[in-house]
């Protein structure tokens, strides 16, 4: 069986333009920040793929594994009826502010940014 899809359906972009301008902000902060892992001896990156991929490509698999994590964003919140879209992508959006400030607090401090809380 074949299905058709309606040709005035274009693609549901999940959430504003400023929710998505979000996503790819936070996104490029904690890609820089990745890149950056690889090349100072006192911070390491624990995700597995982008680990492989670094070893496999350099930092091109860095970049690799970014731009299919953010695919991957992509094609599930343009997969999903709204509103789960925008929740799901303003989730994303949430993990990407709170992963990319301890990468950052990481890369200045030395610390992560939860450190002073842990004993």
């Amino acid at each position: 069986m074949v299905t058709a899809i309606a040709p005035d359906r274009g693609l549901n972009r999940p959430g504003s333009p400023g929710l998505r301008t979000a996503f790819f902000g936070v996104w490029f902060v904690d890609l820089v920040a990745t890149i950056l892992f690889f090349s100072v001896p006192y911070a390491t990156e624990i995700n597995p793929v982008t680990v492989f991929l670094h070893d496999v490509f350099g930092v091109v698999g860095v970049v690799l594994a970014a731009l299919i994590y953010a695919g991957l964003v992509i094609v599930i919140g343009l997969l999903l009826p709204t509103p789960f879209d925008v929740g799901f992508v303003m989730s994303v959006v949430v993990m990407y502010v709170l992963f990319a400030s301890n990468n950052v607090v990481l890369l200045v401090a030395r610390e992560p940014l939860l450190a002073p809380f842990v004993p």
